[in-house]
């Protein structure tokens, strides 16, 4: 069980590598918003994705690293862990969104597309803003507006799947399509779904701790 002690020097590494770990996953909603908006020269931007994805295994390779070696931790250790891969599994899950619309040569990504990259990066940009606050205890509630406002974008992620769905099905008779862009939705919600994952830590790391 770690300390709560969020001004002690030996907790800035965890806090330093999750304020990276963040501006990375930021970075990878940005490029695959701009994927999907502009869609041009895929294939260099689908590789910056997949490099992005690389850095982001990298630093939470670090963090659970040094959680196995650092004895007093700032924050609980299930909630380091949790942080850390819930950070991870947004970055994985935009770069399988990207991967699946590169191996099924679409060829333009849909409005409903874009909405969902767009949702995306603000809840992203919403976490960058909350994780800084994990650094000092007085500061820690300030966190859970933040948090509310991320339940709201999955929420409204999840409405944008349904709708792009139903219009899906309803639209389409092309079997293939369906398969494809089926796939491509579920990936980006469930990048919303696990934003929504690094709120519920960092809500139960503010109750807990603040």
């Amino acid at each position: 069980m770690g300390i709560s002690l969020p001004f002690r020097p030996s907790g800035d590494k965890f806090f330093n590598m999750f304020e990276e770990a963040t501006a990375n996953m930021v970075r990878t909603a940005q490029s695959f918003r701009d994927l999907v908006e502009k869609w041009e020269d895929v294939d260099i931007r689908v590789a910056e994705i997949t490099d992005l994805e690389h850095k982001g295994d990298e630093i939470t390779h670090s963090i659970i690293a040094s959680l196995h070696s650092t004895f007093f931790t700032p924050l609980d250790r299930e909630d380091i862990a949790s942080l850390s891969e819930a950070l991870d599994d947004v970055v994985d899950f935009i770069k399988a969104a990207a991967d699946a619309m590169q191996v099924y040569r679409v060829d333009r990504p849909t409005p409903s597309a874009v909405e969902l990259a767009g949702i995306i990066v603000d809840a992203t940009l919403e976490i960058e803003k909350a994780m800084p606050y994990l650094r000092r205890r007085r500061d820690l509630k300030r966190v859970l507006p933040m948090c509310v406002e991320l339940n709201r974008l999955e929420n409204e992620g999840d409405r944008v799947q349904r709708e792009a769905l139903s219009a899906l099905f309803d639209d389409n008779t092309n079997v293939y399509d369906i398969i494809k862009w089926r796939e491509i939705y579920e990936q980006m919600e469930s990048a919303t779904d696990r934003c929504e994952d690094v709120a519920n830590v960092l809500e139960g790391v503010a109750l807990k701790h603040a």
